[in-house]
């Protein structure tokens, strides 16, 4: 059984903690373009598994990552 976090704290535990990814301007910006690229085969393979809800919460997530990342650089 998989575990599908449905707030930003338990998503960013999940990437984070769980699976080690550290949240780097980088990173996130990779995964913004990515999942806004609807012809990207991991994207559609995400979309196909998870559902189009989900995928438009992740997007919104990595957002918010983003903005955290930013107000981090402007601290």
């Amino acid at each position: 059984m998989s575990f599908v976090p449905t707030t930003y704290e338990a998503w960013k535990h999940c990437i984070t903690v769980e699976c080690d990814i550290p949240l780097t301007p980088g990173y996130v910006q990779d995964r913004i373009a990515a999942l806004n690229d609807q012809k990207d085969h991991h994207t559609q393979k995400f979309i196909e598994r998870w559902g189009a809800e989900h995928h438009a919460q992740t997007l919104e997530w990595f957002h918010r990552a983003a903005a955290e990342l930013g107000d981090q650089a402007n601290a």
